[in-house]
């Protein structure tokens, strides 16, 4: 029997004072989920952290509700029965795989948060022949409906057109010197600073594989050092530039990218057809890199390519060089 999974009860087998007591614990994880939410959003979108504490506050009530449902019934001992408990039931993803989201991500995990429970309730209302047990089930999917339409109106009264154009903004910042800024640093630095050794080497040794062991090295070389650097050059609390450690890691593996895009080519034996193949991916590289300073840092995307396309020139230009002399 497998542990987490063999061991859950299934929802047909929860008696209705169960699953009162399912509800009630589901209302306080997701109160808890929703103040986590506004906790981290409070600093940088603080209309969106008013949503969320509403929406946790709108937990607590329902959560009251049934708890006072539950006394009436069943009496005050509340059984301890969790979502993890239950083999089919909806789950939650961690808090700690999704407070890191992006603001537009916050908000659509939210949304499905409250389906996912509106749509269980119905469904499971839909399996029972009991009367009240049906009646009870059916109470809940409109309590979570009704979530669903708290959200949209609070989301409504908090969140005007200007507001959200500017949380908005915010977000894509944030992503882009998170993400993006020094992931282009370490594309360009992956792409453009292993083209000479990888080049030289090729047309002084005529030799693909060691071709290829010099710019698998000089790739996971420069993607540690780059990684590294990124991480340690700054920690992101007065530039606002986000964690060192994802700065760090886009940087490192873009690096580590750039460098085997035009190093791989060289697995293939015959040298002429390697370096061809190379160099046509170089010169997608460097178009990619234009692209995407044009698309994210707004720099004309003639200038990005006119820049970044006669950097890679000079630096191939020099390896060849240095490899034929």
């Amino acid at each position: 029997m497998i542990p987490g999974i063999g061991f859950r009860r299934r929802f047909s087998d929860l008696s209705e004072k169960e699953i009162l007591a399912l509800a009630i614990s589901s209302e306080e994880d997701d109160a808890r989920i929703y103040r986590t939410y506004a906790d981290r959003l409070r600093e940088q979108y603080p209309a969106s952290a008013a949503i969320f504490e509403k929406m946790a506050r709108e937990e607590d009530e329902h959560r009251r509700q049934l708890i006072e449902l539950f006394r009436n019934r069943f009496g005050d001992t509340i059984p301890l029965i969790r979502r993890e408990h239950v083999a089919g039931f909806y789950a939650r993803r961690p808090v700690w795989l999704i407070e890191n989201l992006p603001l537009e991500r916050i908000r659509e995990e939210a949304a499905i948060m409250e389906r996912d429970a509106e749509q269980f309730y119905l469904k499971a209302a839909q399996r029972t022949r009991d009367a009240a047990t049906r009646k009870l089930l059916g109470d809940l999917a409109a309590t979570e409906s009704d979530h669903v339409k708290t959200a949209v109106s609070l989301e409504q009264e908090h969140l005007n057109e200007d507001i959200r154009e500017t949380e908005d903004r915010v977000s894509h910042r944030q992503f882009v010197l998170t993400w993006v800024q020094p992931g282009l640093a370490g594309l360009m630095d992956g792409s453009v600073s292993t083209l000479a050794p990888i080049f030289a080497t090729a047309f002084a040794t005529h030799d693909t594989w060691t071709t290829f062991q010099v710019g698998l090295a000089a790739s996971v070389g420069a993607g540690i050092s780059m990684g590294f650097t990124e991480a340690a050059s700054d920690d992101g609390q007065l530039s606002g530039r986000g964690s060192p450690l994802k700065r760090g890691i886009a940087s490192g593996m873009m690096t580590t990218i750039g460098g085997l895009g035009h190093a791989l080519p060289y697995l293939i034996p015959d040298f002429w057809t390697a370096t061809t193949i190379a160099f046509i991916i170089v010169f997608i590289e460097l178009w990619a890199i234009a692209w995407i300073q044009n698309r994210f840092m707004e720099t004309p995307f003639l200038r990005a390519a006119f820049q970044v396309v006669l950097g890679g020139a000079l630096v191939f230009a020099a390896g060849a060089l240095i490899g034929l002399g």
